[in-house]
């Protein structure tokens, strides 16, 4: 096969054009592809970087030069100030560069080379400066390049049918133009690999897109993508609060959603873990599952199952085969000025406040010190790249005067590391620490390669990384170390204070039950070394080739019944897949789809009614009460939320034995109510409230959920006296 990878970061062998893992998955499957005698090529941007691509390694300057426009349609309310179309012009140059057996070819022009420093255009820039559509100039640039420089390769079998090229698109945001592009030609079959889940339903400008599409004679019908609007108190404050978990965004008028528009026209849809498939395509407990089920994109998902499969993610080769034994962990912490007896702590990735957990990590590091000051922290919060001459740049003040406050205990730096020294100061520590937010940057490579070092985790218990295991209970033989509850909340105090009683617990370990760290450790380092780049390559390549031979992998009644797919259960599998529908339904408390496969008496229904509470889903608890004609559990959903008139306003009281936490919506705002005894209490002006009363609850399973309560019912009910007038007055 010749396999053609489209992708914004890649060359994962040069610490000076890395900034995160992106560039290491490509460039370690790309390698492995060829290793497994695959033609395979390479396209990227070269970021400014041609004069030390040239010095290093060698260019070969191709005969190819395009000269291009790329029409922008700027959204006014976004870009005051602009023109509301103009065009970059555009000369594309492209360079080859043949390493381990890949070809890379690094494509040049007046956008492709801006930033060469950060690579990728600051969120910030956005209506402001035109660079941030250097992405957008790199799928134009890329494509015309690809469709010039690449096509159908001879069967080597001899058939008059040429196979189609193979290309590997990474990262949706980075090349929703490829697919619908490339769709109509049969001389490409196009795998979108999803890396990092950025929003499902982020929305690109409608007249922009089209005007793309248009260049490329892709002409596509966009109403099929667009959402409802939101109507009624539930979807307008689920509208409001939801762009602060980062999992969606504020909806412009006239915006689309790209995802739907690349699962509907790519043959293939590629995860890299099987948590991370499940996450994207439900959203299983989180703030965004019950908005996501009202979108055209989750339709879309739904009807692309087939083609989605998991390829997997690895741990670099370089890092399975070196001996920590090699690496003198006493001279490696001696170097960062930190000693060597204590206990140690490890955080490396890209400076993201949010993404990464950065912002409650580097409180709960405070917090750790000042009680206990016998603990090492080193941190990376990767902001520049790596090399010689290279000036480290402070990327949050805050984050600098903490580590300022402990010079011996905490070692913070802010650039990129290469390879050698990251395995030195990752063999250096025994724990790593990783509480990624909002499940959109995962760690998945950095934790594998720390685990692979016997660095014990302490890492979020998301979906996206649940194959790492450190969110198993401790006793667990397979546990392999600590874990903090999911967090979608930017300032988060539960997540911090999970952090700060994790590390304690796990300096406990550490220093007074060696056996235990021991165990966690060998855990950590065993399951990391089963992720190889080979064992990812093979999980791919019979699927392109599958594919090519218009075979998809299917949906399976177990994956359709644990998202609650029930309408896309086949006839057939209603039938085999009994237990596995049995099991989901009583899960989720779903009556419908448990009546449909076995008899439905009042144990069942307590069992489905229990489900449901548990899960803070109050619409299948009212069915339930109302089946089983209960008036105690009428008067317990009745009974969880009260609102009485004081004199100084309306105070609100919800009650739910299990949530750890819960806000109140309102149209003017938020309020997190404070927990009092049982109960959570807010109190309101004396205006009038609304209608409806909304909370976001967050429970101790580490599920969130939405209930809606119309006032009316949360009333006290009247009783008869002179009370009773003042309360129907009100």
């Amino acid at each position: 096969m010749h396999i053609v990878t489209f992708a914004f970061e890649s060359v994962g062998f040069d610490v000076r054009m890395m900034r995160g893992g992106l560039a290491s998955l490509v460039w370690n499957l790309a390698r492995e592809y060829a290793d497994q005698g695959h033609r395979v090529s390479v396209v990227t941007p070269a970021h400014g970087c041609l004069d030390h691509l040239r010095a290093t390694y060698g260019l070969e300057q191709l005969d190819y030069l395009d000269r291009h426009r790329v029409p922008l349609v700027l959204d006014p309310e976004v870009w005051p100030g602009h023109e509301p179309e103009t065009e970059l012009s555009l000369t594309t140059r492209a360079y080859r560069l043949r390493y381990q057996g890949v070809d890379l070819y690094f494509l040049s022009d007046e956008y492709l080379d801006l930033l060469p420093e950060r690579i990728y255009p600051p969120r910030a820039d956005e209506g402001v400066d035109l660079s941030f559509f250097k992405p957008l100039a790199f799928q134009v640039s890329g494509l015309r390049f690809l469709r010039t420089w690449f096509g159908a390769e001879p069967d080597p079998a001899g058939s008059a049918t040429p196979e189609p090229v193979i290309v590997q698109a990474y990262e949706p945001y980075y090349h929703y133009l490829v697919p619908p592009v490339l769709r109509p030609d049969p001389r490409y079959l196009v795998v979108s690999t999803v890396a990092s889940n950025m929003p499902i339903n982020q929305k690109l400008y409608r007249p922009q897109l089209q005007r793309l599409l248009g260049l490329f004679g892709a002409d596509t019908d966009l109403d099929g993508y667009a959402d409802p609007p939101a109507d009624g108190a539930l979807a307008e404050a689920m509208a409001a609060h939801l762009p602060s978990t980062h999992l969606t965004e504020h909806q412009g008028r006239d915006y689309i959603g790209y995802f739907p528009l690349i699962a509907e026209t790519c043959d293939l849809i590629d995860f890299l873990t099987p948590g991370q498939r499940d996450f994207y395509s439900a959203f299983r407990d989180t703030p965004f599952e019950l908005a996501y089920q009202r979108l055209a994109v989750s339709r879309t998902v739904k009807a692309t199952a087939a083609k989605q499969f998991v390829g997997g993610c690895a741990v670099p080769e370089e890092w399975l085969r070196r001996d920590p034994a090699s690496v003198d962990r006493a001279a490696v912490l001696r170097e960062l000025g930190l000693d060597p007896r204590l206990p140690t702590f490890y955080h490396v990735a890209r400076f993201s406040v949010h993404h990464k957990g950065q912002v409650e990590l580097f409180r709960a590091i405070d917090a750790v010190l000042a009680v206990d000051p016998d603990v090492n922290f080193v941190i990376r919060c990767a902001m520049a790249a790596g090399g010689e001459g290279v000036v480290s740049r402070v990327g949050d003040r805050s984050f600098q005067e903490i580590a300022d406050r402990y010079p011996d205990r905490v070692r913070l730096d802010w650039t990129m590391a290469d390879e050698d020294l990251l395995y030195r100061e990752a063999t250096a520590a025994d724990f790593c620490l990783f509480p990624s937010k909002f499940e959109l940057d995962s760690f998945l490579i950095a934790q594998g390669q720390l685990m692979a070092c016997g660095a014990v985790p302490i890492g979020t218990a998301q979906e996206v990384t649940s194959h790492y295991r450190h969110q198993l209970p401790r006793e667990d033989p397979r546990a392999t170390g600590f874990s903090v509850p999911r967090s979608f909340t930017e300032d988060d105090p539960l997540l911090f204070g999970a952090l700060v009683e994790r590390v304690h617990e796990a300096v406990r370990v550490y220093r007074e039950d060696q056996p235990e760290y021991r165990r966690l450790a060998a855990n950590s380092r065993a399951l990391a070394h089963r992720f190889t780049w080979r064992e990812a390559a093979d999980a791919r390549l019979p699927r392109f080739a599958a594919a090519a031979a218009g075979e998809l992998p299917g949906l399976s009644v177990e994956r359709a019944a644990g998202y609650g797919w029930f309408d896309a259960v086949s006839p057939t599998d209603w039938i085999a897949g009994r237990g596995h529908i049995l099991r989901a339904a009583e899960e989720r408390g779903d009556l419908e789809a448990y009546r449909r496969c076995a008899p439905v008496g009042p144990p069942v229904l307590r069992r489905l009614f229990e489900a449901a509470y548990q899960r803070g889903d109050f619409p299948r608890c009212q069915e339930l009460a109302a089946a089983l004609d209960d008036d105690e559990l009428t008067a317990l959903l009745r009974g969880r939320c009260r609102v009485e008139r004081l004199d100084q306003g309306w105070r609100i009281e919800y009650r739910l034995p299990h949530a750890d936490s819960v806000l109140l919506l309102l149209p003017d705002g938020e309020r997190r109510m404070v927990r009092t005894g049982g109960a959570f209490r807010a109190v309101l002006p004396p205006e009038t409230p609304p209608d409806s009363l909304v909370f976001l609850l967050r429970l101790r399973s580490g599920r969130a959920a939405w209930d809606e309560l119309p006032v009316a019912d949360c009333l006290p009910v009247p009783s008869a006296g002179a009370g009773a007038g003042r309360e129907r007055a009100a």
